[in-house]
């Protein structure tokens, strides 16, 4: 276990914003991690766990700790008739992740393929795609008490799932470090395919069974042509959360704009897409220097190489200001700020 000093966070996130961390140190399990929380060299220091990185726009640098998890392993836990249950490492990669459950016919994530950060995330943002949600198949989580120094369990009522929400977002910010993660997946597939193009694509790949890896690569298949790749250009995916507005204030967006991309929820609410929105207010394939709006999706700012990470703020801001000013809806980032 080493830390060590001044070191570019630019590796670690998928925006690519070269912003040093005083301090960084990677641990791959628990004895490290205590070590390090435990050392009262770091704990006058602000601290940071950092996963995968691709939920994340750093604007500056880090003046403490960056954490990054690398807690590794999948074990299956036990099974029953219908559900088998598999507990995960923080620090796994999530399409690697679901691709493990996929070749072992566990069914449940296949709509999730090529999210791209670490499993222990998933739970974090509560994370979802084509009408599935991480709280649908999640069991359970350990997680670290900075504070306290214990391991904490938490089930499904206790992370208290929203839409891209949990408690680790909210309450509980920048207490916990999620050790790993247990999802309850099914031996028999309940598919999911009703939800964006995925039905579309599986005609076109000639699918005459269906079957998890299909659903699977007809999902990679439609987020591959949509969403650009990290490794290619910055981005850390959806930038804005999907708002949800009531029925009245649906009303009267549609008499206005009888186009508008929209679908019912629970309590009589309307879901709005963000990218329709922001597309509307001429933002899709905006550029400014190094900072841009994605040219196939609204959703997705990118840094097409030396964007700061004030930049992109400044052009999400800029967006959230034109949608409220042309439609009157609030958005929200989906991704964290630091």
């Amino acid at each position: 276990m080493q830390v060590s000093e001044n070191v570019s966070l630019r590796p670690y996130n998928t925006f690519g914003m070269d912003v040093q961390a005083r301090y960084f140190a990677p641990f791959a399990s628990l004895q490290q991690l205590q070590e390090l929380t435990q050392d009262a060299r770091w704990q006058s220091l602000p601290a940071m766990i950092l996963g995968g990185g691709s939920n994340i726009l750093f604007t500056g640098d880090f003046n403490g700790l960056v954490l990054k998890n690398e807690l590794k392993g999948i074990t299956v836990l036990r099974e029953d008739d219908q559900y088998i249950y598999v507990k995960a490492g923080a620090g796994e990669n999530w399409h690697q992740f679901v691709m493990d459950c996929i070749a072992h016919n566990r069914a449940g994530l296949e709509n999730l393929s090529l999210i791209p950060g670490n499993v222990g995330a998933s739970p974090m943002q509560n994370i979802g795609a084509y009408g599935v949600e991480i709280k649908d198949y999640f069991h359970e989580l350990e997680a670290w008490h900075l504070q306290d120094h214990t391991t904490v369990t938490f089930n499904n009522e206790d992370c208290a799932f929203g839409y891209r929400e949990s408690v680790f977002k909210r309450q509980y910010k920048g207490q916990f470090v999620i050790l790993s993660v247990t999802y309850r997946l099914r031996k028999k597939p309940l598919f999911n395919t009703s939800y964006g193009a995925i039905e579309e694509e599986l005609k076109k790949m000639g699918i005459q069974e269906l079957s998890i890896k299909a659903v699977s690569q007809a999902v990679i298949n439609i987020r591959s042509s949509k969403l650009p790749d990290p490794a290619e250009i910055g981005n850390a995916g959806s930038f804005f959360k999907n708002p949800t507005i009531t029925a009245a204030q649906f009303e009267t967006l549609h008499s206005q704009h009888s186009n508008i991309v929209a679908y019912p929820v629970a309590g009589g609410h309307y879901k709005l897409a963000a990218g329709w929105l922001i597309e509307q207010c001429g933002w899709k394939g905006y550029r400014s220097g190094d900072a841009g709006v994605h040219a196939r999706q609204s959703l997705v700012l990118v840094n097409y190489g030396h964007a700061s990470g004030q930049e992109v703020y400044q052009l999400s801001q800029q967006v959230l200001d034109s949608v409220h000013e042309k439609f009157g809806v609030e958005l929200e980032r989906e991704v964290n700020i630091v």
